[in-house]
């Protein structure tokens, strides 16, 4: 194995196992505030933690078994270094991720009364959905136009999400406000990286396959050709490409997993831009100023 790709893949499996750590010490750390935790604070919290063991994992099992998925690389010969395998893996993480801040932003919006924040709390995880379906077709075919879809969603969706939770964050507590902001500033620079470098590589693949002449394969035969063949490289220019991305995918993206398991977001009853409460049945409203 080249020296760059084993040093590579050690940070790798280094980081995924100490992210597993933290995530059972955060996991202990939830079960302890429980008693001096409000109930529906803590129950928002384990939901977001049981989220979170999704992402973690699903990223650990990514990292010891890291997988090319168009060009069908791996660096470990295994059927669970499949295409199929690591793609069914990713589906299940990412869809946990994108449910992490559709909480925490829902949360976000019933506390500060923001309707856009709760529309925009309950769109995300279908265009997530959508984005996962792009990311099948481009790993099924081997066309990169599907990762540029894929990656516009991802992309629209963080836009989405920090300009709601900026929204929020202006109109929330001190602390709400900042560790709002942050997750916003967060989600601005994902932005800007999604489409200043991540769109636009896959955009060039995809023209420079076009160029090509490449023939992409149908749904069927791509089922079949991601669950049986999979080829080992441990060359370092077959992998240099996907460092980048993954290095900060399976470390500061999981950071964020685990960190929004305690972010703390007020909670009030009610949603943004409810009805009036309805009386019961053979109630009149009492006239104002009766006794």
């Amino acid at each position: 194995m080249a020296t760059e790709t084993l040093s590579w893949w050690t940070f790798l499996c280094a980081v995924s196992a100490l992210n597993v750590i933290a995530w059972a010490l955060s996991a202990a750390l939830l079960e302890r505030r429980r008693a001096s935790t409000p109930p529906e604070a803590w129950a928002l919290g384990r939901v977001q933690l049981l989220l979170s063991a999704g992402y973690v994992f699903g990223c650990a099992y990514r990292s010891v078994l890291p997988v090319f998925d168009v060009q069908r690389l791996c660096l470990v010969d295994s059927w669970f270094s499949s295409v199929l395998v690591g793609r069914s893996v990713a589906t299940v993480a990412e869809l946990c991720f994108a449910a992490q801040w559709a909480v925490l932003l829902r949360g976000a919006s019933r506390a500060g009364g923001s309707s856009l924040g709760f529309a925009v709390s309950r769109l995300v995880l279908p265009l997530i959905a959508a984005a996962e379906t792009c990311s099948w077709y481009s790993v099924l075919t081997t066309s990169n136009l599907g990762h540029v879809l894929e990656e516009s969603i991802w992309g629209l969706s963080a836009a989405l999400l920090a300009t709601s939770l900026v929204v929020v964050g202006l109109r929330g507590e001190p602390r709400t406000r900042r560790l709002v902001g942050l997750c916003g500033v967060a989600g601005v620079a994902y932005v800007l990286y999604m489409f200043a470098v991540d769109v636009p590589m896959y955009w060039a693949r995809w023209v420079a396959d076009e160029a090509q002449g490449r023939r992409y394969l149908s749904l069927g035969q791509g089922l079949l050709d991601t669950s049986t063949r999979w080829t080992v490289s441990h060359r370092w220019d077959d992998w240099k490409t996907e460092v980048i991305w993954m290095s900060l995918y399976f470390s500061v993206a999981v950071w964020l997993s685990i960190g929004l398991v305690h972010t703390p977001v007020p909670l009030r009853e009610g949603r943004p831009r409810q009805g009036p409460a309805r009386l019961p049945l053979g109630r009149r409203p009492t006239p104002l100023g009766g006794g």
